[in-house]
């Protein structure tokens, strides 16, 4: 693929790939015509993660009371507990990283 710039035509340069090995500063060497193929592997959790996700027949939203507090706001009949947003936003706030002002 040619790209055109400023009325020339540049072709791009090709891209030298750099086996991991060497990139790890390891000193090994494949195999001439090795064939080297790519692979994902799940951990445990993960894969647990996916099953309980896949054999989940349950929405994990409640449509239904979602639906009724978008009616409720929309309606103005929505009342928010100030106490219990206020406790939930101390618990998020301990669970983020706390950042270093030194």
């Amino acid at each position: 693929m040619a790209i055109e710039i400023n009325g020339r035509m540049n072709s791009p340069a090709p891209l030298k790939t750099i086996p991991k090995a060497e990139v790890d500063g390891e000193k090994k060497v494949a195999a001439p015509n090795a064939k080297i193929d790519d692979s994902v592997a799940l951990t445990s959790t993960t894969q647990e993660i996916k099953k309980a996700f896949g054999s989940s027949s349950a929405s994990p939203v409640d449509i239904d009371k979602v639906n009724s507090i978008k009616k409720a706001l929309a309606d103005g009949s929505y009342q928010a507990d100030a106490e219990k947003v206020a406790k939930k936003m101390i618990q998020l706030e301990k669970l983020m990283p706390q950042e270093n002002s030194t």
